[in-house]
C-alpha cells in the first residue's frame, strides 16, 4: 500500500509516517518500480503499534524500548512492565500536580471581587512578581 493509504489506515499524518521512519521507528519499506513506498501488513501493524502506545502517552524513547521487546517475542515481559509502570508513575505525578494547579486557580478565582483589571486577583497572581 502507499503511504498515504497507510497514514490513512492507522490515523496518522503522511509526515508522521516520513518521520518514524527516519527516526527508526519504522523500517523503511520496499519501493516500487515507479519509486514508491510500498508498505506491508508487518507495516500497518507496527504504525498501529506506535499510534497506540503514543496515544496513551508513552514517549517516544520508552517506545522505542517497547518495539525493541516486541520484536523478540521469546522473552520475559519484565522488561515490559517495568516501562508500564515508570509511565504510569509518571502519569500519577502529572495528575498530581494538576489537582494541586486546579486547587490553586480555584482559590484565585475565589478571591475574585469582580472590581476592576487593576484590582483583580488572577492578573496579581500571574503578574511576575519583581
Amino acid at each position: 500500500m502507499k503511504i498515504g493509504a497507510l497514514a490513512k489506515a492507522t490515523g496518522t499524518k503522511v509526515e508522521t509516517v516520513r518521520y518514524y521512519e527516519k527516526i527508526g521507528l519504522l523500517p523503511p519499506p520496499a519501493r516500487t518500480v515507479s519509486n514508491y513506498r510500498d508498505y506491508g501488513s508487518d507495516h500497518l501493524a507496527r504504525l498501529s503499534f506506535i499510534r497506540r502506545a503514543r496515544n496513551l502517552g508513552f514517549t517516544l524513547k520508552a517506545l522505542r524500548e517497547l518495539l525493541a521487546l516486541s520484536d523478540n517475542k521469546d522473552q520475559s515481559c519484565k522488561a515490559v512492565d517495568e516501562i508500564a509502570s515508570r509511565h504510569l508513575a509518571e502519569i500519577d505525578q502529572k495528575i498530581d500536580d494538576l489537582t494541586t494547579l486546579r486547587s490553586e486557580l480555584g482559590r484565585v478565582i475565589g478571591a475574585c471581587q469582580h472590581g476592576t483589571v487593576a484590582e483583580c486577583k488572577i492578573i496579581e497572581t500571574l503578574a511576575p512578581r519583581i
